[in-house]
């Protein structure tokens, strides 16, 4: 038989896809098949406490994101919300390759016989260009008229080697505006259809998507914008530019015409942290639009005109996550949250770690995560000497914050975790700022940008994020202690309604 990768497998995908659109309309067979899965999904977080591997309270919080991923595919099938090409990237690549099998296995043993056993990142996250349409406030990025960019073959590099060193199959391409990038007459559109064994996931501000770009995103399947908007109209506008939200809108509906799975990126800021998972968000883009999927960013004071005054109170943000959390246990939406949404991550993702990712930024910088704007090492450089990724993936500071993250309750998915540290508060710079001070100072890693090098500079900066770690943590540490230690078997995802 031949693998998935070959002739006979793609003609699998193909059939497959065909299928799914064709009988996802038929009622009973699709409520019989996900009523099975959804039996299988609770069965698995039920287990007696000595048979799982994290506390019995992560673990329901786990099944509730799975049964929220069941739900998505629930909606993509009975309203024939993708199109064939979606359906077979969503099948083949990101449910198959990505989310069962975890990349390429054969790739990952490799890995973890060049460097004693650990295994390497799960994705990574592109800026290939920090030019953008727009200069929205406070852009973490500091996005704008800016010429700064990688070229065509680094970034095709880079794509190419992950998969073929590191087994993965899952890249996240942001900016600055990833559909204003453009090097050798190529952007992100044909690096998507170059690489048709990998999954992208875009964030995008939606105005650059018209009738012809939606319409090759329909016929490439492997790409998947996520929106980004600030709550509804008004607040959108503000943030964005006057008129923004209609555009976003006009897009929205474009991709939904050319059956592409979208979704939405929401920043939660101070002003809007109430409004952006609020019922009038969900309606407009997740009912009547089709908005599969929601990113949750929390501001951070990083990039253009950085403020404290914008980032989320600690009451604020604890406010969001019971949102969140209620969201996915009792509407079975999913929604990812990168700061309150740990117990379904197993943690903080940065640096590399397995299951985790890094950032690479428009002038090779690579850094812990997208708002971590601070690196030890250049892509460009190390491809000049000769080198790889592996070599990045192994420089000290790195490292160092991989074993803040063991220290912390991570543990790669061969090892048993039976305790962890209060995921609730899982961000090394936000949540632990003194930990990220400790780390800095031992270690060269340059300012990525100028704003960057004045936050560090700024002693009132380091002593507002360490006020609000005090001030959450007072919030959350009681939560963690009663809901997810203890012995206690946490909030189990509430009943499904088959559509």
């Amino acid at each position: 038989m031949g693998g998935s990768n070959g002739v006979l497998g793609d003609w699998t995908f193909d059939t497959l896809a065909w299928s799914a659109r064709a009988l996802g309309g038929v009622g009973p067979l699709r409520r019989a098949l996900a009523d099975r899965m959804e039996a299988r999904l609770r069965a698995r977080a039920d287990r007696p406490p000595s048979e799982l591997r994290h506390p019995p309270a992560v673990e329901q919080d786990k099944a509730a994101m799975s049964l929220a991923l069941l739900g998505v595919a629930e909606r993509v099938l009975a309203e024939r919300r993708a199109g064939r090409p979606a359906l077979r990237a969503l099948l083949k690549t990101l449910f198959t390759d990505v989310l069962v099998h975890r990349g390429d296995e054969s790739a990952k043993d490799r890995f973890r016989g060049r460097h004693r056993g650990a295994t390497p990142p799960d994705f990574l996250a592109i800026s290939p260009g920090k030019a953008c349409n727009l200069r929205c406030v406070g852009c973490y990025a500091n996005s704008g008229e800016h010429g700064e960019k990688l070229d065509w073959a680094t970034v095709d590099r880079i794509v190419r080697e992950a998969k073929t060193e590191w087994g993965t199959r899952f890249f996240v391409l942001t900016g600055g505006e990833p559909l204003a990038w453009r090097e050798d007459r190529k952007g992100v559109l044909d690096l998507a259809e170059a690489h048709p064994d990998c999954f992208f996931i875009m964030y995008s501000n939606g105005t650059l998507i018209d009738d012809a770009v939606a319409r090759r995103m329909g016929e490439l399947g492997n790409l998947s914008p996520a929106l980004s908007i600030e709550g509804m109209k008004a607040r959108t506008d503000a943030r964005r530019g006057e008129g923004i939200f209609d555009r976003i809108v006009g897009s929205a509906e474009r991709l939904r015409r050319e059956g592409v799975l979208f979704g939405m990126s929401l920043t939660a800021t101070r002003q809007n942290a109430d409004e952006i998972l609020g019922d009038e968000v969900l309606e407009a883009f997740v009912e009547r639009l089709g908005a599969v999927y929601a990113f949750v960013f929390h501001y951070m004071p990083i990039g253009r005109a950085w403020t404290l005054d914008l980032m989320m109170t600690a009451e604020q943000r604890f406010r969001l996550y019971q949102r969140t959390w209620s969201l996915i246990r009792d509407r079975h939406l999913f929604v990812v949250d990168f700061w309150n949404g740990a117990t379904g991550s197993n943690g903080c993702l940065a640096a590399g770690r397995a299951g985790g990712y890094f950032h690479i930024n428009w002038n090779g910088d690579v850094s812990p995560c997208v708002f971590f704007p601070y690196s030890p090492v250049n892509v460009r450089e190390v491809y000049a000497r000769g080198g790889s990724l592996d070599e990045v993936w192994a420089h000290p500071f790195f490292a160092d914050i991989r074993t803040w993250q063991r220290e912390y309750g991570y543990r790669e998915s061969h090892e048993p975790c039976p305790s962890c540290q209060n995921w609730i508060a899982p961000c090394l710079i936000r949540d632990h700022h003194s930990d990220f001070r400790r780390i800095m100072a031992a270690h060269d890693a340059r300012a990525t940008d100028d704003d960057a090098r004045a936050a560090l500079e700024d002693p009132q900066w380091h002593e507002g994020l360490e006020r609000f770690d005090r001030e959450f943590w007072a919030i959350t540490d009681p939560l963690w202690e009663v809901q997810y230690r203890n012995g206690s078997k946490g909030v189990p995802p509430g009943p499904m309604k088959r559509l």
